[in-house]
């Protein structure tokens, strides 16, 4: 019986999420399938690779440093995340990611993706770290904040427009338990209302099926969030999500935030620990 791992995105409040799945690595607990959306494909690397702390440091070591996040950045490059030290610098040199570990794990990893053509998600699978890091990229690649990512012949975006909590994908593989990483409240629901809509339709004009499909997002959100707890009643997944509100920001700069988050994510987790292996180790 093969179960899931599902990490949601949200920018830095996927520390929190980094914070569940270091208590997990620290437990060795393992999922099969693990798919990572946006920020929850960042973190979700290194779980795949098994170092703890790796997403905590490398997530909040380098707050303050122009070269990660800045709007120079943005203002030269179209993005707000410096993409060569991110996704390259980082991994390779300054905290270097454990590539065969990864591919001796035997975990099935995938970054949702959306295509700015047809405005679907994709789900492409990550079978080597440096290899295949731009579907990292491209999930995380947020409208406005980064520039468009091509790969292999297609043009793609941020997962979380088209696919933000991936279940469904999760069950459609055959996962028959998957457990759901939030990094909002369980109450939470998207306000349908997007006044950014005029500014994002001229930004994202040459790709209409992208622009009906941000549009769509919060309404698409909300069902989610729906399905998620309809698929939890029948015992397909277990979610594990923050007590209230993080307030953490997208592209949060405050340390003791950041920590605060990592260390509820480890104890809500941790305090879930027994409800969850009796829930993955049932028939």
């Amino acid at each position: 019986m093969s179960n899931g791992l599902v990490v949601e995105g949200g920018g830095m409040r996927g520390i929190f999420a980094a914070g569940v799945l270091d208590r997990f690595l620290e437990k060795g607990i393992r999922f099969d399938n693990v798919i990572g959306v946006s920020m929850g494909a960042c973190i979700a690397c290194s779980y795949a690779t098994g170092q703890k702390g790796r997403a905590y440091a490398t997530t909040t070591d380098y707050i303050g440093n122009p070269n990660y996040c800045s709007f120079t950045s943005l203002r030269k490059t179209g993005d707000l995340f410096n993409v060569e030290f991110i996704y390259h610098k980082i991994p390779e040199e300054l905290y270097p990611i454990d590539n065969e570990a990864f591919k001796k794990s035997g975990i099935r990893f995938q970054a949702v993706v959306t295509n700015a053509v047809t405005g679907k998600a994709e789900y492409p699978e990550i079978h080597d770290m440096y290899d295949d890091i731009e579907y990292v990229r491209a999930s995380s690649s947020l409208p406005m904040l980064a520039r468009m990512v091509p790969i292999r012949g297609g043009v793609y975006m941020d997962g979380g427009i088209a696919d933000s909590i991936p279940l469904a994908q999760s069950i459609r593989q055959g996962n028959e338990k998957t457990v759901v990483v939030l990094t909002r409240p369980r109450d939470y629901e998207k306000n349908p209302v997007q006044p950014l809509m005029p500014i994002l339709k001229a930004r994202y004009r040459r790709y209409p099926a992208l622009v009906e499909a941000i549009h769509r997002r919060n309404r698409e959100y909300n069902k989610t969030l729906a399905y998620v707890k309809e698929q939890e009643a029948l015992g397909k997944a277990f979610v594990i999500a923050p007590m209230g509100p993080l307030n953490i920001g997208r592209a949060e700069m405050d340390r003791d935030k950041m920590k605060k988050a990592y260390e509820e994510g480890y104890f809500v987790a941790e305090g879930l620990e027994q409800k969850l292996l009796e829930y993955l180790n049932e028939a």
